[in-house]
């Protein structure tokens, strides 16, 4: 089959958990299909012709990406829209034209829509058979939910009520949507009207064999966190780990050392000795592997932890929050730990820093499962069948 495959994010380097998905979910289409792939450029210096993607996709296209201005004109106006007013500031008449000239000029018969942003431009392509890959609303529901004050719960709410009002219409546009877990799953439908039965997940994936070259030996007393601060609950978990929780694993063990990697996004972390924030680096994997311990504190948001996927492959243990953990088929004490206040939390960290034991036998769990269920190989096949479905539905 011919796809047209349009992503917001440009999946090479694949260094963060968007762009990881969707270069695994190209790699195993093509092994079968014919892929055009139309992005926006989400990062500096993207390439077009990274060998890479090029090995994937038959033909690749960038175009500029316009960033959410939540003070400029449009996202003003946006407030009197009945649609998200950060789809009304960021939308692309070059991608629409875009779409809809390579509609025209190549016979695809299928269109894959990675998350919202791109479903989006469904106008663009409404002759054809799509699937909009990857829905998420976990965050913005949490944001509702959380929200303190009338002015915040207020604009918490429009915010809420537009993005449903939004997917609905979206959604029904679509042959078939998938979402990263089943709790987002359940989410969506008790939040949106939509047939159960056009919901599928498919769990966000990695290549498990690439990691293995950077497996190497853990130093003692070494925590580590991998996320970019632009994203808000990667910043929300630091705050919490490094104010709640960190003072007390000192006690305990006083020289451990905390490093953060990712974007800072201009965040600033709560004062704290032996922690360093590292930014963005080009070899996370040799980070995590050199770590005794990855943290998870996540507080909010959806979807599959891939950071967790990550430290799995690498055999380096994991300690998460309930939230944290989400999505991911891992049960406490067999392939991770899981705490949820900052006694226990601290408490997981003290004793996984003390018994070697635990740690090999969480990790070689964690290694066996994540090679099982979330590799791309196990994956990706999945997604095969979905286009297989639609294939004979039409």
């Amino acid at each position: 089959m011919r796809i047209l495959f349009l992503s917001a994010w440009y999946p090479f380097p694949p260094n963060n958990g968007s762009r990881i998905r969707i270069y695994n979910l190209l790699r195993g289409l093509a092994e079968r299909h014919d892929i055009t792939l139309l992005s926006f450029a989400d990062q500096p210096n993207c390439d077009p012709n990274v060998p890479e993607l090029r090995q994937l996709c038959s033909h690749i296209e960038l175009l500029p990406l316009k960033q959410f201005n939540p003070t400029g004109l449009h996202a003003r106006l946006g407030f009197l829209s009945r649609v998200p007013r950060s789809v009304v500031d960021t939308y692309s008449p070059e991608m629409t034209k875009r779409i809809q000239e390579l509609a025209k000029t190549t016979d695809f018969d299928l269109v894959i829509a990675s998350q919202t942003r791109m479903a989006g431009y469904v106008d663009a392509f409404t002759d054809l058979p799509a699937i909009f890959d990857e829905v998420e609303i976990s965050l913005l529901h949490e944001d509702y939910a959380q929200a303190k004050g009338f002015k915040q719960r207020l604009r918490a709410g429009l915010t809420w009520f537009k993005h449903r009002q939004y997917l609905t219409g979206l959604l029904k546009r679509f042959q078939i949507s998938t979402v990263a877990s089943e709790q987002e799953k359940q989410l969506l439908l008790q939040n949106v009207p939509y047939d159960a039965s056009r919901v599928v997940v498919i769990p966000n994936c990695i290549d498990v064999a690439a990691y293995e070259l950077a497996q190497t030996a853990p130093q003692p007393n070494t925590l580590i966190y991998t996320g970019s601060f632009s994203y808000f609950p990667n910043h929300e978990a630091m705050v919490w780990f490094i104010e709640r929780v960190l003072p007390l694993v000192q006690v305990e063990i006083p020289n451990v050392q905390l490093t953060i990697t990712g974007n800072k996004a201009k965040r600033p972390l709560p004062p704290s000795d032996h922690v360093r924030h590292v930014g963005f680096v080009d070899d996370i994997a040799a980070y995590v592997a050199t770590s005794w311990i990855s943290l998870a504190p996540i507080w909010s948001g959806g979807g599959t932890r891939l950071k967790i996927l990550e430290a799995m492959a690498l055999r380096t243990p994991v300690i998460a929050t309930s939230k944290g953990a989400e999505g991911i088929d891992a049960r406490p004490d067999e392939h991770i730990l899981i705490a949820d206040t900052p006694e226990d939390f601290a408490a997981s960290v003290i004793r996984l820093l003390q018994e070697p034991s635990l740690r090999k036998k969480l990790t070689d769990n964690a290694y066996h499962l994540v090679s099982e269920k979330y590799d791309w190989t196990t994956v990706a096949p999945q997604m095969q069948q979905l286009i297989e479905r639609i294939a004979h539905e039409n």
